[in-house]
């Protein structure tokens, strides 16, 4: 299929709107762009910063420009050659607002007798649709429901009237009781919800796109602007349909010519199904293993023994995804569980919800895709056998029913799997080990301490041979923390004695005794959770602390250990923000802290450019995230989605393009990265054939560990890797790297030839690009 050279991600909303993307061209352009990747623009509920909660797939958010605002951007991405790719929501709808989802508020009206009861999951078996929305009762044991016209009302809420279920006068107690739907408190959706949900998401509700008329209907908008000539779609979480693969092919069979990446996390050794009739993933993948090289894979058992001494945790992480996992089966998504459960009528409904939550919990990938990927299963009910002997026998029993392809057990148990993985990993444990979490990243591995060049360029190679179009990624809006955040992370690989003082220190013993005294939930903060939010302190640098403490807000709660977001501990969660401001504030604190931000920002910049070069260069399509052009100090979303000074960036890249302008500084106003971005950029928009295959190269002398390079068919990418061990071992010496012919560097525009001195090769940048004549 025809693909992009590279995307841009842009985050469409309210405040930045399809207009402000028009404008944005002309500088997307010039930085090298191919296609402007939009964030999902159908109408999504009010106020929506994301726009992942459609509510009308019929038309284009007024809020984020509209259809004028779309022929605004299509005219002048055609103006500039260049090209759009968009983002796609098929698995849920948004229902925070009933009033605004025309097709629920019918659902809600006229209940299984509606035109598009079909649409949604529902388990209409159980009554009336369940909708955890009231608060606890007021002084009197009473809801404040209010019948308004044709409507019942629970403060903001608005709900629909069944047709004749009200007269004027009615008690509106009784008046609910005639509906079609239920509304109960919110603390019973994770365990009694009767429609299937985006994750434990209430105001998300699940889509029946296997359905042919839901599909057509719910995709005739994206099908409109693959007639009018989009180049790419970006499918959102696949892993939630029924049959991702029967989706993807009939998408592909109404957008022949199009390039489609799916937001796949795949694991380590897991491989993309090869019968799904895409491109590739978005690239979570490809960024575990850019990450990964700029780590020093010989600081593991340092950093391990370092963790477990200050922590006290010595579980490693699958020990934590175990119980993590488990907890997410058996609490967030119990309701899923027990839908499941209630299709197995001829076991006991207890021992059968226990069993699935062991093979969810047991399942090592997102979901089994049956039957192809029946090892996984087969796997996951040997482990659940052996962690839960009691539950061999029901497992037994179940296993044909989880085999089934057809079966609406298996069907319904391949996407309880992938929820669970999603909830009790990535947003449970990631967040409780944290041993380096440079790692602890979507589609991560914290298990695996950093990645040798060796096994890289053997990702690679391996990369450019199955998915050359696959998307590569850095930074997205659901990563935890933003790429150059993990740069800087990368460089506490080799600084393992400095980060300890740091990782213990707690100021002087009068302060940290008065911390302590003022602060007595501080003992009940986990050491772990603690020793995480000192990396991301390190990591982000000096950033605006009110940021620190959103960040803060959500981890702690996202970590499940002691708080949550369901019964938010107050004592704990204060004195963690007290630590915030203690690391910020004590003078013998902020003095460690302050060394060590020095020592790692020159070599948290070299590692910056580094991944960026390899990223951009790697095989597959690479995406720039909105921002990340300049240093990217983002943490966890909404952090991520803070307004980008694109003013700032546009002048900028006009200086850089003026006669005369030379390579600039490496220095904190991230004029390098941009100079490294748009560069890269523009070469593989103007030569992609030079970009068709894969060699790895690899240097000679004292230093040559150090380096990273690759021949990508007439592109040379180099890059320094373990900056602050190569200063220790005097620089590059006498370390060569010999170049198969002439080429140009396009970063400095230097002619080379023969066998290099990488000291040379590298004396402006820590990367090079060669372009080979």
């Amino acid at each position: 299929m025809p693909a992009p050279t590279s995307t841009y991600r842009l985050q469409v909303r309210e405040s930045f709107t399809l207009h402000d993307a028009a404008g944005l061209v002309d500088y997307l352009d010039q930085l090298g762009v191919d296609a402007v990747y939009l964030s999902p623009v159908l109408a999504s509920t009010r106020g929506s910063d994301h726009g992942y909660d459609t509510v009308d797939v019929s038309r284009i958010d007024p809020a984020r420009g509209g259809e004028e605002g779309w022929q605004a951007l299509r005219s002048r991405v055609s103006e500039a050659g260049r090209q759009i790719v968009m983002d796609i929501v098929p698995n849920h709808l948004g229902v925070a607002d009933a009033s605004q989802n025309p097709q629920w508020w019918d659902v809600l009206r006229h209940g299984p007798q509606s035109a598009y009861a079909h649409w949604f999951d529902i388990d209409w078996s159980r009554g009336r649709l369940l909708l955890p929305v009231l608060g606890d009762p007021g002084p009197e044991g009473e809801h404040q429901l209010q019948v308004v016209e044709d409507e019942l009302r629970y403060f903001e809420h608005r709900f629909p009237l069944a047709p004749g279920s009200a007269e004027r006068g009615d008690d509106p107690a009784e008046v609910h009781d005639r509906q079609h739907y239920e509304l109960v408190n919110w603390r019973r959706g994770n365990s009694e919800i009767n429609y299937r949900r985006f994750f434990a998401v209430t105001t998300l509700a699940g889509v029946r796109v296997e359905e042919p008329d839901v599909f057509e209907a719910t995709h005739a908008q994206v099908l409109k602007w693959v007639d009018e000539g989009i180049a790419g779609l970006r499918i959102d979480h696949p892993d939630g349909l029924v049959d991702p693969a029967d989706y993807l092919e009939r998408l592909r069979s109404g957008a022949l010519d199009t390039w489609i990446v799916v937001e796949k996390i795949l694991e380590a050794d897991e491989e993309l199904p090869r019968q799904w009739p895409v491109e590739g993933t978005t690239g979570y993948d490809a960024m575990r293993e850019v990450n990964g090289v700029f780590v020093d894979p010989a600081a593991e058992d340092t950093f391990t023994r370092t963790y477990q001494e200050v922590t006290g945790d010595l579980a490693d992480i699958s020990d934590h995804i175990e119980r993590a996992k488990r907890q997410v089966a058996s609490v967030l998504l119990r309701a899923e569980v027990r839908r499941i459960a209630a299709l197995v009528e001829d076991l006991d409904q207890t021992l059968v919800a226990d069993a699935l939550i062991e093979a969810a919990t047991a399942m090592e990938v997102y979901r089994s895709y049956l039957p192809a990927g029946r090892k996984h299963l087969d796997r996951a009910l040997l482990l659940a056998a052996t962690r839960a002997p009691e539950l061999t026998e029901t497992l037994a029993d179940l296993s044909p029913r989880l085999h089934d392809p057809v079966d609406e057990v298996a069907r319904r148990f391949q996407q309880l799997s992938g929820a669970v993985m999603a909830k009790g990993v990535e947003d449970t444990a990631y967040y409780r080990y944290s041993r380096f979490v440079a790692l602890n990243e979507v589609g991560g591995d914290p298990g695996h301490f950093g990645v040798a060049p060796a096994q890289f360029h053997a990702l690679q190679q391996r990369r450019q041979a199955d998915q050359p179009y696959s998307m590569t990624s850095l930074s997205t809006h659901d990563t935890k923390r933003g790429e150059d955040v993990r740069a800087r992370l990368a460089v506490l690989s080799e600084l393992p004695a400095q980060w300890r003082r740091f990782a213990t220190l707690l100021g002087s013993s009068e302060s940290a005794e008065r911390f302590r005294v003022e602060h007595p939930g501080y003992g009940a903060v986990s050491p772990a959770y603690e020793y995480l939010l000192r990396q991301v302190v390190v990591g982000a640098g000096p950033i605006e602390r009110d940021r620190m403490h959103a960040y803060l807000e959500k981890s702690i709660r996202e970590a499940w250990d002691g708080t949550s977001w369901d019964a938010p501990e107050a004592e704990l969660e204060s004195a963690a923000h007290a630590l915030v401001d203690h690391l910020y504030d004590d003078a013998h604190v902020r003095a460690e802290l302050d060394s060590l931000w020095r020592a790692i920002e020159a070599p948290g910049w070299s590692n910056s450019l580094g991944q960026k070069l390899v990223q951009l260069t790697m095989p597959g399509i690479p995406d720039v995230y909105q921002g990340t052009e300049l240093w990217e100090d983002s943490l966890v979303d909404p952090d991520n989605r803070r307004p980008v000074d694109f003013a700032a960036r546009r002048s900028m890249l006009a200086a850089m393009a003026a006669p005369g302008a030379t390579p600039p500084a490496v220095d904190a106003s991230g004029a390098a990265k941009l100079w490294v971005t748009a560069r890269t950029l523009r070469l593989r928009r103007d030569t992609p054939e030079a970009l068709s295959s894969y060699t790895s190269l690899s240097a000679t002398g004292s230093a040559a560990d150090h380096l990273l390079a690759y021949d990508r068919g007439g592109v040379i990418a180099v890059a320094t890797r373990l900056p602050v061990g190569l200063a220790d071992v005097g620089g590059w010496g006498e370390t060569s790297l010999a170049l198969p012919g002439a080429a140009v560097d396009v970063l400095t525009g230097r002619q080379l030839t023969g066998d290099l001195a990488v000291a040379d090769l590298l004396a402006t940048f820590p990367v090079a690009l060669l372009l080979k004549a």
